[in-house]
């Protein structure tokens, strides 16, 4: 397994080991192991799971504290490009974002922790997209960001996504104030 960090501090995308030959594929999706060399011990609880058809935008989202989500994020079938806004008040790179593409052929995994906005689009049909969280989910708890905030800006790659109308009424960056 190989895995790399980016410029955000936190975020982590790990590829695991794709054994395969004529009958198919093996690998091992999900190992606390691959959180060691990191020095970090997410403790998941909940596992979700979405099926987007290509142009399905979903997101920004996140929990506020004390119920706040940690995330291991990819793709069983399709691709999306996902996509994670830091909201960490006291953090060098608050509300700049990172993207990353996830590919079932692929089979690489994103870390998301607390304290940032999550989101996706799919880019194919039938995009099954597979998260861990590291809490239940609180529907007193949801929050979210404008999906097309121009001062994160953003680009998702797509023209006219469909997106929800829940998500289209999110607040704009400069009208939110971080519980993070």
């Amino acid at each position: 397994m190989d895995f790399k960090t980016f410029e955000i501090e936190g975020l982590v995308e790990f590829q695991p080991r794709v054994f395969r030959d004529d009958r198919g594929y093996f690998l091992e999706t999900f190992s606390m192991k691959w959180f060691e060399p990191l020095g970090i011990q997410p403790n998941f609880v909940q596992d979700n799971q979405s099926v987007s058809k290509k142009g399905v935008l979903r997101g920004l989202h996140f929990q506020k504290p004390p119920y706040a989500q940690g995330k291991l994020v990819r793709v069983s079938s399709g691709r999306a490009l996902d996509v994670a806004v830091d909201l960490r008040k006291d953090s060098l790179t608050y509300g700049k974002h990172v993207t990353c593409i996830l590919d079932a052929e692929q089979q690489n995994v994103f870390y998301v922790p607390e304290g940032f906005a999550h989101g996706f689009v799919a880019l194919e049909d039938n995009t099954t997209f597979l998260y861990k969280c590291t809490d239940y989910y609180q529907p007193s708890a949801e929050g979210g960001l404008l999906w097309n905030d121009p001062e994160l800006g953003i680009d998702w790659g797509i023209e006219n996504p469909l997106v929800s109308p829940k998500d289209e009424v999110l607040p704009m960056l400069k009208h939110f104030e971080s519980p993070f």
